[in-house]
């Protein structure tokens, strides 16, 4: 980040700042999500952690919370 993109920031109101703070956790909750759907896909990294949660859901093996 530049000096002047730091100052930018410094210089806005309350408001503003609340907002571009909310418009970066959205950016970054994005990501989070797409990663989040890659690992899970048919061949992600943590496909087969779902596919034994699935199987143990298929056999019973997991109960409701209360």
């Amino acid at each position: 980040m530049s000096l002047a993109e730091k100052n930018a920031v410094d210089a806005l109101s309350p408001d503003e700042l609340a907002e571009l703070a909310a418009f970066i956790r959205e950016r970054d909750h994005a990501v989070w999500d797409r990663q989040v759907d890659a690992d899970f896909a048919e061949h992600g990294r943590l496909s087969i952690v779902a596919e034994e949660v699935r199987a143990d859901i298929r056999a019973g093996r997991l109960q409701d919370l209360p």
